[in-house]
């Protein structure tokens, strides 16, 4: 038996002969035709994992599967944004449509898609038809899922018939037709659909979720265009994936190639204004499509987000981001009627990266370690201590170490006196002169939150030893006094002075309870007291996952997700005052883009921030450098043509290296791509930052 690969390269070098040639295509097409069915099957299941959760209410779904399962919340979220983005848009077709004496929904690859049962439930069909049309299989089977069970066939009406086999329409009553029939056949399909009493003069809308990108882009786009051809008074609601070459989209394309699933339209149409553009050519007269970042954000009001983000304990913020950023709500129009049924505009403000000339290069580091939510310090010159996170071996309990030699980077153990326990996203933030480092917070769990203290004393002298077996730390609880700040992780625990005293300086982060925190402690260094200053300015706003640094006694604060889901772009200084400290907001120019989860050092009088994740803007982030002398900032591209698989630049850390050559040390990073599969990148990538080392420089030097 022949291979797919073996197939594919015969007929396209046309060393198979017409007829066999015929036979192998056709034999791949079923294949393929196979795995896309089952993509029906998966769907639905998560849909009734959100349901059965409480995302949205679909009292018919259940009946379409076996049995109900739960998915994660990062998918069921998923599920709800794509359940409510199509809800929204057949909803306003069925106002704008509610005075016509006739109108029509046309679903494509419908699957067991429950559509016509709710809005048959809600009492939203008055004058309404709906027609779906998928594989003769799937058809087949909603249909026998359908008559044998109860609650389904109690939704149609008595006009319910049997229907003579073999032939396209698998039911029929007067509101609801099932057709099994493949679309791509444009006359097979518009013959079944005229059969089955479709009205092409009526207001129709023509809905396809997650269909035509598995079709030949040929095939899809004569879809597209035999709809605009042949339903004058329509309007196409499509929901599909973008974006596919950065790091997310190359594992969600991975894993549909895997599932012999071919995403075709992403390479002609691989952005918003592409799709947009593709409908206008084929004749649709206005198209409006939006990223699920935007339609969530935009046109989702800010009550039923609050409900939706309590349904579950959740802190995979970045993945849910980037799966958003990689789907899109399309609606495009025929007729002055369906104009008015086209999304709105959302008002989500953007920031456009000011990108300089020059690309940073990329490098990995020949060292195999990976980690999600860690953390990292310096505990001696070319010695880095690695706290916390998980791996794909689960919670790292143990801390480990990098250190760089004269034959490069490698990994050693760590004998630690004590055991810091299992904790993600928390802070180790280095003592004034070389006096070791203070572990705080972090999580177990999003429920878990951790409030304790240790302290970190390293033993230098195993540095002497020419390759030391082991790093050795001595692990202390912090028996504190004073009022403790609530527990949290995703904050930021920095050193700052007062009046000639150091004091470890807490902002922001998540807990159980708060979505984003706002307040500010201080924890005395030398007398392990929890101390109150008054602090007044310009207080920022609650956030989570920012950056903080040291700067000449100060800090400063960049980024972060607010409490309302949106990640920021402001920059703050926090400065000691005579009896306290004060916040000072700055305005950078041009502004940057706003992120969160990335990493910032202070180098000079040069903020350097890499990484993380944004919403609203092309690419992802590599380094933004902002001057805290000018307050201006430049952000530069990261070149990762020699790093050989997705980089991933969240729930990392990262270290300032400058023995050689200025660099930055990024280690860890990744996370859940959705129902994709987990990506975390394998071993610390090296950014040398060299090449823009005039522009780091103080001016004067």
């Amino acid at each position: 038996m022949w291979s797919r690969e073996i197939e594919e390269e015969d007929v396209c070098s046309g060393k198979l002969d017409g007829v066999v040639a015929t036979r192998a295509r056709k034999k791949q097409r079923k294949g393929s035709d196979t795995a896309v069915q089952g993509t029906n099957d998966s769907s639905v299941v998560s849909k009734a994992s959100a349901a059965a959760q409480g995302y949205f209410r679909d009292p018919f779904i259940q009946h379409f599967v076996c049995k109900v399962s739960r998915r994660a919340p990062l998918i069921n979220r998923g599920y709800f944004v794509r359940w409510r983005a199509v809800d929204h848009c057949v909803r306003r077709f069925l106002l704008i449509t509610a005075k016509c004496p006739k109108r029509q929904v046309l679903s494509l690859g419908a699957g067991f898609d429950s559509l016509y049962f709710r809005l048959c439930a809600d009492g939203a069909l008055d004058g309404t038809a709906v027609f779906e049309v998928d594989f003769p299989d799937v058809a087949r089977r909603k249909a026998a899922l359908v008559t044998s069970n109860a609650t389904l066939r109690g939704m149609l009406d008595p006009c319910l018939s049997p229907i003579p086999q073999p032939g396209p329409v698998y039911m029929c009553s007067s509101q609801y037709r099932l057709l099994g029939v493949d679309v791509r056949e444009e006359s097979q399909t518009e013959e079944a659909l005229s059969a089955a009493g479709l009205d092409w003069a009526a207001p129709t809308l023509i809905l396809s979720e997650v269909v035509l990108t598995y079709m030949e882009t040929q095939r899809s786009d004569a879809v597209i265009g035999w709809a605009a051809k042949r339903l004058p008074w329509s309007l196409f609601v499509m929901y599909e994936q973008i974006r596919p070459d950065d790091p997310f989209g190359r594992v969600m394309q991975d894993h549909f190639l895997k599932l012999n699933s071919t995403l075709h339209a992403l390479q002609q149409y691989p952005d918003l204004s592409a799709q947009r553009q593709r409908f206008l050519d084929k004749g649709w007269e206005r198209c409006v499509c939006v990223d699920m970042n935007t339609f969530y954000l935009g046109l989702v009001p800010q009550e039923e987000r609050d409900r939706i983000e309590t349904l579950e304990p959740f802190d995979e913020h970045e993945e849910w981001h980037q799966k958003c950023s990689h789907y899109f709500i399309l609606t495009a129009s025929r007729g002055a009627l369906m104009e008015q049924a086209l999304l709105s505009q959302a008002s989500v403000p953007s920031v456009s990266p000011s990108w300089g000339s020059t690309q940073l290069k990329a490098s990995t580091v020949p060292v195999c370690l990976e980690g999600l939510g860690l953390a990292s310090t310096w505990m001696r010159l070319e010695g880095l201590l690695l706290t916390g996170g998980s791996s794909r071996g689960g919670r790292v309990t143990q801390p480990r170490s990098l250190v760089r030699d004269q034959n490069g980077w490698r990994s050693t153990s760590v004998e630690a006196s004590a055991d810091l326990g299992v904790r993600l996203y928390h802070t180790v933030t280095p003592l004034p002169r070389g006096g070791g480092a203070v572990v705080y917070g972090g999580r177990s769990s999003p429920l878990r939150p951790n409030s304790d203290l240790f302290k970190l004393t390293f033993d230098l002298s195993a540095a002497k030893a020419p390759r030391p077996d082991a790093e050795k730390v001595q692990v202390e609880p912090m028996d504190c006094t004073g009022n403790p700040p609530p527990p949290r992780f995703r904050h930021t625990a920095t050193v700052v002075r007062h009046k000639g005293r150091h004091f470890l300086f807490v902002f922001g982060g998540k807990n159980q309870s708060a979505c984003a925190l706002g307040d500010s402690s201080f924890l005395s260094l030398d007398q392990q007291h929890w101390t109150e200053f008054p602090v007044g300015g310009d207080v920022p706003a609650a956030r989570h996952s920012h950056s903080a640094c040291s700067y000449l006694g100060s800090v400063v604060v960049f980024g972060g997700l607010s409490r309302e889901g949106e990640p920021l772009g402001d920059l703050s200084l926090l400065t000691p005052t005579e009896r306290g400290f004060d916040w000072i907001r700055v305005a950078v120019h041009p502004p940057p883009v706003p992120r969160y989860s990335h990493c910032a050092h202070v180098f000079g009088d040069k903020l350097i921030a890499v990484g993380g994740a944004w919403m609203h803007s092309d690419g992802v982030p590599g380094v933004v450098i902002i001057s805290l002398s000018t307050y201006s900032s430049m952000e530069f591209r990261l070149d990762t043509s020699s790093v050989p698989w997705p980089l991933m630049l969240h729930s990392f850390c990262s270290e300032l290296t400058d023995s050689e050559e200025l660099a930055l040390l990024l280690i860890g990073g990744g996370g859940n791509c959705f129902s994709f599969g987990t990506h975390l990148n394998p071993q610390p990538i090296s950014v040398c930052l060299q090449p823009i080392f005039d522009y780091l420089q103080p001016p004067g030097l």
